[in-house]
């Protein structure tokens, strides 16, 4: 196998409804990638797109072929994916595969979504289809719903009170805000206080709005190549060393292990495993906090903290700047925005800054390893791409 690096990231700025199509979101990043890169677009190979509802937020299908003829990829194969909100960690993982394999020397990959743009009653609706349809959606759940379940299940399971409970995770909502503000590209910029999370309205108990990620539009792009060309184009580059995938049925097939999401688990142990490295390894991760209790979820299924302690160790600073292990110090989807098919490439982009010591304010003194965690719907489909200093 050969190694697969990546050379080049571009991130549009993650906000609420922004006037340009997916195409030229899309072509924004990607032009910030291969400028970054120093690689023209005649010399992609292949385009891989991520992108959930284009067809709804905009009436377009098959929007890979015309990103490809708006950034000048002449004739070459482009796809397009649906994995809920890890569509773009889906096109790197493939991507790892087509260039590990020889296939191909550069390909383009990442995300875009305009999810802010549809409303929130369009996006409400929409985003349910991804529930089970014939017995998860005919009940009228929805994300939050579903993740204020598994917040009451971890209540339960762990017989912690549901008030200490809506602290810690509080506490996690108030971390990424504090990471978000020092995010020029974040969609919301701004501090909060755990006070703040408590006024704020309940969405689902014990769920209130700041426990919650907006909806965001936005893109993000990625180069990934070859080894040998890597080392041609920059001295610094990043490798991609492990890569996980796994997938789940709905949530009411996933009931026994529940609040666990074993697919998370299953998938982050193929990538430790390919990359030859254990949790405790990790200096940095970018992971799926959608909601406050999805990022305490996330940090024991990892592997990063034990079971039902979480939430406890985030309370203690453990996932900030000088901590065991530095958590979404680009602010996570919880700060830095939601738009679902660029969310997976996002976070890679972080995770290339954090590794070459680009953060600036948020860096990571001394990272080396990063992890990135993309699950799709609740559970269904996850994502983990370990990353390397080269």
């Amino acid at each position: 196998m050969r190694k697969v690096a990546v050379v080049g990231v571009g991130q549009t700025v993650f906000s609420g409804a922004q006037s340009r199509t997916n195409t030229e979101l899309f072509s924004e990043a990607a032009m910030d990638a291969l400028n970054m890169a120093n690689l023209k677009n005649r010399d992609v190979q292949a385009l891989l797109v991520g992108n959930v509802l284009a067809d709804y937020e905009e009436g377009q299908q098959i929007a890979q072929t015309f990103i490809a003829e708006n950034l000048g990829l002449s004739n070459v194969p482009a796809n397009i994916y649906d994995g809920a909100c890890a569509s773009s960690s889906v096109t790197i993982i493939d991507a790892f595969i087509w260039i590990t394999s020889g296939l191909y020397d550069v390909v383009l990959v990442g995300g875009m979504e305009k999810a802010a743009s549809m409303g929130t009653h369009l996006a409400t609706q929409t985003y349910a289809m991804y529930a089970d349809r014939f017995y998860d959606y005919p009940t009228g759940i929805t994300f939050p719903g579903i993740f204020a379940m598994l917040a009451n299940l971890y209540a339960k399971k762990y017989n912690m009170p549901i008030e200490k409970l809506k602290e810690q995770m509080a506490l996690v909502s108030v971390k990424a805000h504090k990471f978000g503000a020092l995010n020029p590209k974040a969609h919301l910029q701004r501090e909060l206080t755990v006070e703040k999370v408590f006024r704020s309205p309940v969405v689902c108990q014990p769920l209130n709005v700041y426990d919650c990620c907006p909806f965001s539009d936005g893109a993000a792009v990625v180069v990934m190549t070859s080894e040998e060309i890597a080392r041609k184009l920059t001295d610094k580059p990043v490798f991609i060393t492990g890569v996980g995938q796994a997938s789940s049925g709905g949530f009411t097939c996933q009931q026994a292990y529940l609040p666990r999401l074993i697919a998370r688990e299953v998938s982050v142990s193929k990538a430790y495993k390919m990359a030859g490295v254990k949790p405790q390894d990790i200096d940095v991760c970018e992971l799926h906090d959608s909601f406050s209790i999805a990022e305490m979820l996330a940090l024991e299924s990892l592997g990063l903290f034990e079971y039902g302690t979480g939430g406890a160790a985030s309370a203690r600073g453990e996932t900030q700047l000088g901590g065991k292990v530095v958590v979404n110090p680009s602010g996570g989807l919880k700060s830095k925005g939601h738009p679902v098919g660029a969310t997976g490439a996002a976070q890679v982009y972080e995770i290339f800054k954090q590794l070459r010591g680009e953060s600036g304010a948020t860096q990571v003194e001394g990272a080396k390893i990063g992890l990135t965690d993309a699950m799709g719907a609740c559970g269904n489909i996850n994502c983990n791409i370990i990353m390397e200093r080269g």
